[in-house]
């Protein structure tokens, strides 16, 4: 048994979720997968996954494996790389996941200049505003915004980005302009959730350094930000959220901030990655390319 391409395989099926896509993406007969996994399992005398008609997961001890393959693959990459001037070209396939308005404002604006830059690196980009868990979709790195809770995850600090407050003309015209924070009570404001509480039915401000925050009334939720920012134009209340994300509405007036001497305190961006994962050049490349990018947008 060839043991690294059963672990190639192995990787690909649990990235992939599935014998048969993984199949597809190796190019190779779906019974091979299968057989693959199955002398796998046997020379390692244990089972590494649940299989079920509709699902499949990892055992404990294919989590195990898995993080320890990927450090080993890495790891051969890197070396066979590094015997082509890898330092100076970076390849290899990178699956990144952001959030929807991070993906939008800054990096696929860029990304061409990406691809001009590091033409042997293929980005796989996950998009959605949840957060995702790295081993076990195969995910290579995440960008996040915000406190960092997950101490199993290294993180590499990008950069800041600035937020305010902000509503639709429509909007101030039937409620007025919010002046000090005690007016907030008598607003409604367009509600964020996810699978954290990053912003729930409150809004956050700096008042004399301190970190304020004020539960403001609002009749919809929403967990995806191209949406907060459409309900936010169209006049449903308050939003608030990364400057960048909105910069062409205030330029064009279809926006307006409000409370500019409260906002609140810069939000950290991060790039993380699992301690086990092995630091590529091509993950080194992303990683220094985004930092770039979020020096120029904080």
């Amino acid at each position: 048994m060839d043991r690294v391409q059963a672990m190639q395989v192995f990787l690909r099926v649990v990235e992939s979720r599935s014998f048969v896509r993984a199949a597809e993406t190796l190019g190779l007969p779906a019974s091979s997968v299968t057989g693959i996994i199955k002398r796998l399992e046997k020379h390692l005398q244990t089972r590494l996954l649940n299989r079920s008609t509709r699902n499949l997961s990892l055992t404990p001890e294919g989590e195990r494996y898995f993080s320890r393959c990927r450090e080993i693959l890495d790891l051969i990459d890197d070396t066979e790389s590094s015997l082509h001037s890898s330092a100076e070209r970076p390849q290899g396939r990178l699956r990144v996941d952001m959030p929807g308005g991070i993906a939008h404002a800054v990096i696929l604006p860029r990304l061409g200049e990406f691809q001009e830059r590091y033409p042997d690196i293929y980005l796989m980009i996950g998009v959605n505003d949840r957060q995702v868990d790295l081993i076990q979709e195969g995910v290579d790195c995440v960008i996040r915004t915000g406190s960092l809770e997950d101490s199993t995850l290294v993180a590499r600090r990008l950069g800041g980005l600035r937020w305010i407050t902000c509503a639709a003309p429509s909007y101030l015209n039937e409620k007025g302009i919010p002046k000090v924070l005690e007016d907030l009570p008598q607003h409604r404001a367009v509600h964020y959730f996810s699978s954290t509480p990053r912003r729930g039915s409150a809004l956050h401000f700096s008042e004399d350094g301190d970190r304020v925050t004020v539960p403001v009334p609002g009749m919809v939720a929403v967990n995806e930000t191209e949406l907060y920012i459409k309900l936010g134009l169209d006049g449903l209340g308050l939003i608030q959220l990364a400057e960048l994300l909105v910069a062409d509405h205030l330029r064009t007036g279809a926006l307006v901030e409000v409370l500019a001497d409260r906002r609140p305190t810069s939000v950290p961006v991060s790039l993380l990655y699992p301690h086990h994962r092995f630091l590529s050049p091509a993950m080194r490349a992303f990683a220094d390319w985004t930092a770039e990018l979020f020096g120029n947008v904080g």
